[in-house]
C-alpha cells in the first residue's frame, strides 16, 4: 500500500539527496506522486545552498581552507546573523586590500592547493572539486597530479560526519565549529605557513580559532569517520589517465567487484533504454555510460549518476557499480566511477567497451580494468573513429578542439599559462 506522507510534519532534516532517493522510490512504485511532491517542497527549506557537503559547500569550505575567504565564512547558514556579519567583514577587508593588496597568486600556491585537496578528502567532499581545483591551479601554472591526490587520500582521514559521506547536515557542521576544528585536527598534515586573505598564515588562523567544544559531527583524527580514502583515483586499461570514485558514499560490497558490462552509448541511449522492461541487466552487472565527457557530452554534464534500471529498482536494488566519463552532482552517492580519462569521444578505452565484457574494480588496488586481451583491445581501438570537428564552426569548434580532459581540469588549453610548478 502506498500512503501519502506530509514530509514537512515529520520532524526530519531533508536535502536534495533525499529527493533523488524519493524520485527513485516513486519510479519503482514504492511511494505515491503526492508523497514525492510533498518531499520536493521540503528539500530546500530556505535560501542558500543545498544542506550537505555537496559541490557548493565543498567549494566554499575549500575557499576558506585556502585562505581566500575570511575564517568562519564557509558554513554559516544563509539566513543567519553570522552570514550578515561575515558579509560586512568581507566588504571591509576588501576595502583594506585595495590599499595594501595581497594578490590571489600569493595565497593560492602549490602548498595551499595541497591543503585544499586534504580538506576535500577529510570532508568527504564532492568529486567535482577535483576538476574545479585542477582548473584553477592550471590557470596559475600549477599542475595537479592525480596519483598525488590519491597519495594524499591514503594519508588523510575522513573527519566530517555530514551527508553524503556521513549522516549530519551543514547546519550541524556550522554548530560544531565549521572548518576550524577540521583544520585543528589536520594541522600536522597541513602547510601552515600559507598566507591567507587576513594577512596571517594558516597556522596563525588555526591558533586564533581557539579551542573546540564537545560535539560528534567533526571527528578527532584519533577516531575518524573513516581512516582514509574519502576519494580515490583509479587507473588501469579502462582509464589510463585516471578515474575518480568516492568510497565513503559507496556500498562497501561493490568496492571490490567484477561484473558484466551493460553499455549505453550516450545520454540519448541511456534515456531510451534504462527503464525498458527489455533491458538485459542483473544486479551484479556494471552500468557503463560513454560519450558524456568534456567533448562527447558537450561540456561534461552531471550524468555519471546513472539511475538504477527501473526493473531492478522495483526489486529493491539500490546500488550498482556505474562507470562513465561524465561528472555527477555532489548530491549523488553510490558505487559510481567518474571522469574516466581519456574520454570515449577522443579515443579513450571506454569507447570500445561492449555489453557483455567483464569489468573489474578494485578500490584497494586502485584499479579499473576491462578483462580482454591486449590484442583484442588494440584491434578494437584501431577500428574506432574519434569524434570529428568537421562541420562545426565558432565556439563549438574552438571548444571541441581545445578543451582538456578531466585529469587536466577540463579547461581550454589556450587559456592556461606555461606549467611551472606542481603539487
Amino acid at each position: 500500500k502506498v500512503d501519502f506522507e506530509p514530509w514537512a510534519q515529520k520532524g526530519e532534516n531533508l536535502t536534495i539527496m533525499d529527493y533523488v532517493e524519493g524520485a527513485a522510490a516513486r519510479e519503482a512504485g514504492r511511494i505515491s506522486e503526492e508523497n514525492l511532491l510533498s518531499l520536493q517542497r521540503c528539500v530546500m527549506p530556505g535560501s542558500g545552498t543545498c544542506g550537505a557537503m555537496f559541490t557548493a559547500n565543498t567549494m566554499s569550505t575549500i575557499a576558506e581552507a585556502m585562505g581566500m575567504m575570511l575564517p568562519g565564512g564557509a558554513s554559516a547558514p544563509a539566513v543567519s546573523a553570522d552570514r550578515l556579519r561575515i558579509a560586512e567583514a568581507t566588504g571591509a577587508r576588501a576595502a583594506e586590500l585595495a590599499n595594501a593588496p595581497i594578490t590571489p597568486a600569493e595565497i593560492m600556491t602549490p602548498e595551499a592547493f595541497e591543503n585544499a585537496f586534504r580538506i576535500v578528502l577529510a570532508a568527504g567532499g564532492s568529486t567535482n572539486a577535483l576538476i574545479h581545483l585542477t582548473a584553477v591551479a592550471g590557470r596559475l601554472g600549477i599542475a595537479v597530479d592525480l596519483p598525488t591526490i590519491d597519495k594524499l587520500g591514503r594519508e588523510t582521514p575522513v573527519l566530517v560526519d555530514v551527508k553524503p559521506a556521513g549522516t549530519a547536515y551543514m547546519e550541524d557542521f556550522y554548530r560544531a565549529g565549521g572548518l576550524a576544528p577540521v583544520l585543528r585536527e589536520l594541522e600536522p598534515h597541513l602547510n601552515t605557513g600559507c598566507l591567507t586573505i587576513t594577512g596571517h598564515t594558516l597556522g596563525e588562523v588555526i591558533r586564533q580559532s581557539g579551542a573546540g567544544w564537545q560535539q560528534s559531527v567533526i571527528r578527532p583524527a584519533s577516531a575518524p569517520l573513516q581512516p582514509a580514502a574519502g576519494l580515490i583515483v583509479l587507473q588501469g586499461n579502462l582509464a589510463p589517465d585516471g578515474a575518480v570514485m568516492k568510497p565513503a558514499a559507496a556500498s562497501a560490497d561493490l568496492l571490490e567487484h567484477s561484473g558484466r558490462a551493460v553499455v549505453f552509448d550516450g545520454l540519448a541511449d541511456l534515456a531510451l533504454r534504462i527503464d525498458s522492461d527489455d533491458l538485459d541487466v542483473e544486479p551484479g552487472d556494471v552500468l557503463v555510460l560513454k560519450n558524456a565527457g568534456p567533448v562527447g557530452g558537450s561540456g561534461m554534464p552531471e550524468a555519471g549518476y546513472l539511475p538504477i534500471p527501473r526493473k531492478l529498482a522495483q526489486r529493491g536494488v539500490k546500488d550498482m557499480l556505474r562507470i562513465s566519463d561524465a561528472r555527477m552532482s555532489g548530491t549523488a552517492f553510490g558505487a559510481v566511477v567518474l571522469h574516466a580519462a581519456p574520454e570515449a569521444a577522443v579515443g579513450g578505452p571506454l569507447a570500445v567497451v561492449r555489453s557483455g565484457d567483464t569489468i573489474r574494480l578494485s578500490a584497494s588496488d586502485r584499479t579499473l580494468t576491462i578483462e580482454i586481451s591486449d590484442d583484442e583491445m588494440r584491434q578494437r581501438m584501431e577500428a574506432f573513429t574519434p569524434l570529428a570537428t568537421s562541420g562545426l564552426r565558432g565556439y563549438a569548434r574552438l571548444f571541441r578542439e581545445t578543451v582538456m580532459q578531466a585529469d587536466k581540469g577540463c579547461d581550454l588549453a589556450f587559456a592556461r599559462p606555461e606549467i611551472t610548478r606542481s603539487i
